[in-house]
């Protein structure tokens, strides 16, 4: 059974971390910005590029919508107030195992090529760094053939391999260290929202539109971006709350 106020607390302010939290999971939703840039880029007219992503972006936003109310609504609808936020994991019911097993397998499939597609501007960073940095080194620079038995050959960069791998092994032991689904997602949307998907937007806006100060325009994506902020270290304050409040436990 549910309640219209959500999950029941003891008291005020664990139903306000709770929320400011929920802020976080939400604003964790769409991070897609990161990626528009990327995309756009090895995209090739006609039509244009910004023409294109702006409507892969609304199909995106739209699909994602959809899919993410389905789990809100339909987890609330089995479990009510005690709606997990891992639902394949987090209820402690797993029959039928093949469905359940079957979902995690699709899970570790779409986070392997997610992980991926995420991590490349980080990874892009870097090699732009390297070689601004070491021009002539031969480590950060150079590409060596390598061929593995009943695969095709294909080029590595020393630099690439160490530096991914161990990024890759620091994240996985961040999670290791701190697994809490909702409190470390909170975390996660509230830091990249307002930066990424909100300021750097809005701030290439005003300018390619030369949109003039403290005019009705200006005032209103100003406005906006300062709602956004609250938003996001709303967010930030209750997802590190979750966390050590779990941590404790």
């Amino acid at each position: 059974m549910g309640s219209i106020t959500g999950v029941e607390t003891s008291k005020v302010a664990d139903k306000i971390w709770l929320v400011f939290q929920a802020l976080g999971d939400i604003a964790f939703a769409y991070p897609f910005s990161v990626l528009l840039f990327e995309i756009q880029d090895t995209l090739k007219s006609s039509p244009p590029e910004n023409q294109s992503m702006k409507k892969a972006a609304g199909i995106g936003i739209s699909i994602q919508t959809f899919f993410y109310l389905c789990c809100g609504c339909f987890g609330y609808a089995a479990f009510g107030s005690s709606t997990p936020g891992n639902l394949l994991t987090g209820f402690g019911f797993y029959e039928p195992f093949w469905l359940v097993d079957i979902a995690n397998v699709c899970i570790i499939i779409h986070l392997v090529g997610g992980y991926q597609i995420y991590c490349q501007p980080i990874y892009n960073v870097a090699d732009r760094w390297k070689s601004r940095k070491f021009p002539d080194n031969g480590f950060m620079n150079n590409f060596y053939k390598v061929k593995l038995p009943l695969l095709p050959k294909f080029h590595v960069n020393l630099f690439r391999f160490c530096f991914r791998t161990i990024f890759v092994m620091s994240t996985t032991g961040v999670a290791i260290l701190f697994p809490y689904f909702n409190q470390v997602l909170g975390v996660l949307g509230a830091i990249l929202f307002w930066p990424l998907t909100i300021h750097f937007p809005v701030e290439m806006y005003i300018v390619q539109k030369k949109i003039e100060a403290w005019s009705r325009k200006w005032l209103v994506l100003r406005i906006f971006s300062f709602c956004c902020i609250f938003v996001t270290l709303a967010g930030l304050v209750g997802s590190l709350e979750g966390i050590v409040i779990q941590k404790l436990h």
